[in-house]
């Protein structure tokens, strides 16, 4: 391939990858922080949540993949089967610190907030959110990171991304393939990791 055509196959596919991403951590904050909130408040549910998210992380990517082509709605060949896998590897992390930070909250601080007058909601949003942030944005650094990684396995689907090239690669035994899936990749989250760590420190206490 032309060098010049290589280069901007790069750069698709670097964007598709990315794109794909946000899109499957969107949903995955989108349902694992409010659902790790509710399982604080509900503790007969967290057996059940935390064990299927364990579970989703046990199951090999491509297996994954196969078991949910064949489901109607979501399933099929392409880039919503892929989603629909990254957001289910995506959670357990999510979940996880969600819980962890908001449990962490000292009781004392706690019942101080309560004595003060503070709803439910208040209690939430201004005391155990904002002190549960650095737990949360370390939970959401690591989805991120094992997301991106994930996702190159998306392209044995169509679903598109840096895989192309890794599978196009292995597929002709060409170094030179998988060495452009495979570093822009790793870049991506090296970039990802570092953004969010340093997000993650403007959140902690000093």
């Amino acid at each position: 391939m032309p060098r010049d055509g290589l280069l901007q196959d790069i750069i698709d596919l670097t964007a598709e990858h990315t794109v794909l991403v946000l899109i499957s951590m969107a949903f995955a904050l989108a349902i694992g922080i409010p659902l790790g909130i509710l399982l604080t408040r509900r503790t007969a549910l967290r057996g059940w949540v935390l064990g299927f998210a364990n579970v989703m992380q046990t199951v090999p990517s491509l297996a994954l993949f196969g078991f949910l082509i064949p489901i109607p709605l979501i399933g099929g060949i392409g880039k919503r089967t892929a989603i629909v896998a990254l957001v289910l590897y995506a959670l357990l992390p999510i979940l996880r610190n969600t819980l962890a930070g908001i449990l962490g909250v000292d009781a004392a601080v706690r019942e101080s907030a309560i004595a003060m007058g503070m709803t439910s909601g208040q209690l939430l949003w201004q005391v155990e959110l904002p002190l549960a942030a650095p737990i949360i944005l370390a939970g959401i650094r690591i989805a991120t990171v094992t997301t991106i990684g994930t996702a190159t396995i998306a392209a044995a689907i169509g679903g598109g991304g840096l895989g192309v090239f890794i599978f196009r690669g292995i597929a002709s035994v060409d170094t030179t393939e998988i060495l452009a899936g495979a570093v822009p990749a790793a870049m991506l989250a090296l970039i990802s990791d570092g953004g969010l760590s340093w997000i993650e420190k403007r959140f902690s206490p000093a």
